[in-house]
C-alpha cells in the first residue's frame, strides 16, 4: 500500500501564490503518474494537473499558465506550484498517484484546503 502525505495549503488572499506538496511512501514512485484534483463545496471532484513518469504535463484549461506541477524523483514528491490564486480556485486539493499501466488513479492524498480570499 502506497502512503500520499500531503502539505501545504491554506488560506491567501486573491493574486497570491501557494505550494502544494504530495509525499509517497514508495521507491516506485518516479513509475507512476501523480496528479492534482480539487473538490469546491457542492461541486465533483475536477483535475487539476498530471505528471507523467515520462515527465509529459497536462492541465485543467482553467488553471493553465497559472498552476505548474513538478515532481523530484529523488524526494518522491509531487509539487503543485499556485500562482495568481482566484476566489474559484477554493478547494480540497488532493494528490492522486497511477501505476504504471492502471486506467484509474490508485492512490490517494489526504486532501488540504485551500482558501482564496476576495
Amino acid at each position: 500500500q502506497v502512503q500520499l502525505v500531503q502539505s501545504g495549503g491554506g488560506l491567501v488572499q486573491a493574486g497570491g501564490s501557494l505550494r502544494l506538496s504530495c509525499a509517497a511512501s514508495t521507491r516506485a514512485f518516479s513509475s507512476f503518474t501523480m496528479a492534482w484534483y480539487r473538490q469546491a463545496p457542492g461541486k465533483e471532484r475536477e483535475f487539476v494537473a498530471a505528471n507523467s513518469w515520462s515527465g509529459s504535463t497536462d492541465y485543467a484549461g482553467s488553471v493553465k499558465g497559472r498552476f505548474t506541477i513538478s515532481r523530484d524523483n529523488t524526494k518522491n514528491t509531487v509539487y503543485l506550484q499556485m500562482n495568481s490564486l482566484k476566489p474559484e480556485d477554493t478547494a480540497v486539493y488532493s494528490c492522486a498517484a497511477q501505476v504504471i499501466g492502471s486506467v484509474t488513479y490508485d492512490f490517494w492524498g489526504q486532501g488540504t484546503q485551500v482558501t482564496v480570499s476576495s
